[in-house]
């Protein structure tokens, strides 16, 4: 066995409540830090494309709401560009992809407000439905989760990514339910048997 004297184990920690703290210090009214919290939309003024507003929860093993979640959000503009990843120069400048959301801390509810992305190409040429790609943290969570949010109204079937999840009942985990035109809701479950499906990226 080897030994491990010289590099001892870093001790794990959940986020607790000090990832607030750090990210969101405004919110929390701690301000100075930031002129204003980073991450508050992933669009400005002007972004093209069909506006749309997501919102959900997280919830536990327990079934219980997190109210402490924070979710941080990375997407593509209308015609399917990441910001900064255009050669060409044909990406939405108002549309910068990242947000940083934090639940309410009352009903642990959380929104996003954007533009629904557009389709991405996948490296082998196919095209990557419509998605947004989240990174969730709260109590309890050593590492934080990705996971993809897809749109009930966009065609999710060929998607290659989707495509590659063996428990087909398991996709419907990571499809935003449509309640109005332009709003969809999308609950995140840690655990359990409608657990949401995460990624190992």
């Amino acid at each position: 066995m080897q030994p491990l004297e010289y590099l001892k184990e870093t001790p794990s920690q959940t986020a607790g409540p000090y990832v607030h703290i750090g990210l969101t210090p405004n919110t929390l009214g701690n301000p100075g830090i930031y002129p204003e919290d980073l991450g508050l939309s992933p669009i400005r003024d002007g972004a093209k494309g069909q506006l749309i507003t997501i919102t959900g929860h997280v919830q536990d093993g327990a079934g219980m709401i997190m109210r402490d979640a924070l979710i941080e959000s990375w997407q593509a503009d209308a015609q399917g560009i990441y910001p900064g990843n255009d050669p060409r120069g044909a990406a939405d400048p108002n549309v910068t992809g990242w947000a940083r959301i934090i639940a309410d801390f009352d009903s642990g509810e959380w929104t996003l407000s954007t533009v629904k992305p557009g389709r991405v190409p996948f490296p082998d040429g196919r095209m990557m439905a419509p998605h947004i790609s989240l990174w969730v943290v709260a109590r309890g969570i050593n590492l934080g989760l990705q996971t993809r949010i897809y749109f009930e109204d966009e065609d999710n079937e060929s998607c290659p990514v989707l495509q590659r999840i063996e428990h087909r009942p398991r996709v419907q985990t990571l499809i935003a339910k449509q309640t109005a035109p332009g709003q969809y809701r999308f609950d995140i479950v840690l655990q359990g048997d409608n657990e949401t499906v995460f990624f190992d990226m």
